[in-house]
């Protein structure tokens, strides 16, 4: 009974909807001009790197110099030598870099993608995984993709390395979780729900008309490096994760079900780290 659901799982996630993605693309490239589909292609891609490229050095808090002499050179002292200040001096300077890294994949993520979705491609933002209805039907596979995940997670959490990467706002000592702590779970799952926006949802619906069921696997490249940096099995999970969230989005035409379970280990993660820590009561 269990192999055949599995066998279940897989001919409906995997092999139909392989084969139904490829005959709509095969039928998108066949009928529409050639330049019309390179055009498509290039945006897409051309939008992936300039956000990727925003995100590594926008939202870089640890060098925000740039911020600070920017404002500088638009006459706008007064502001620069607050954020000087907020990022650098002030007590709650761990927070405010925080929230810089956030920011900057906040806007990164979705401002360029928004626009380019419908100024240049020309199409209802639902169509790239933004739907809502029938998110429900599927909702047993994310369950269950993180009933898999989460043993792992535990044992991961146990590794030094992990609770010296995580949660990435550290507690000062003594530090309460409320009320910082609490904020930046928030801007976290924030930034989750845009970068599920940008990988399943621009990245993979932009390009699934040209390239079918590879549009998977070539999102999966990007969203594996930049895992680049983290832990060996973090980085190796993501290769899964950028797969099985790829190919639920696919298939639900949503990234909603994404973004909860990418919230969901995150924010576990971060309060096993501290557990461990003893940060928290055990």
């Amino acid at each position: 009974m269990i192999a055949r659901f599995f066998r279940g799982i897989w001919q409906e996630y995997a092999v139909d909807l392989r084969d139904r993605i490829d005959a709509e693309a095969l039928l998108y490239r066949t009928t529409t001009p050639a330049g019309e589909v390179t055009r498509r292609m290039v945006s897409v891609f051309l939008t992936v790197i300039g956000v990727l490229t925003f995100v590594r050095f926008a939202g870089n808090e640890n060098d925000t110099r740039w911020m600070v002499q920017g404002l500088r050179a638009a006459g706008l002292d007064d502001a620069a030598a607050w954020l000087h200040d907020a990022l650098n001096t002030s007590p709650d300077r761990r927070f405010h870099q925080r929230v810089v890294w956030a920011a900057g994949r906040l806007v990164g993520y979705l401002v360029p993608t928004l626009l380019v979705a419908r100024l240049v491609l020309r199409e209802p933002l639902r169509s790239f995984g933004l739907r809502v209805r029938g998110t429900a039907r599927h909702l047993p596979v994310y369950a269950f993709f993180f009933a898999v995940l989460a043993p792992v997670l535990y044992a991961a959490s146990l590794a030094p390395a992990f609770q010296a990467k995580y949660p990435y706002y550290k507690l000062a000592p003594g530090e309460a979780l409320w009320p910082w702590f609490w904020a930046w779970e928030a801007l976290y799952a924030a930034q989750f729900a845009a970068l599920e926006f940008f990988y399943r949802g621009f990245f993979l619906h932009g390009l699934r008309r040209v390239l079918g069921y590879a549009s998977i696997f070539a999102m999966m490249v990007p969203y594996t490096m930049i895992h680049f940096g983290k832990p060996l099995p973090e980085t190796l999970g993501s290769v899964l994760a950028g797969f099985v969230l790829g190919t639920v989005s696919l298939k639900s035409d949503s990234i909603w079900g994404g973004c909860a379970i990418h919230v969901a280990v995150a924010m576990s993660m971060d309060l096993l780290s501290l557990w461990h820590q003893g940060l928290i009561a055990r």
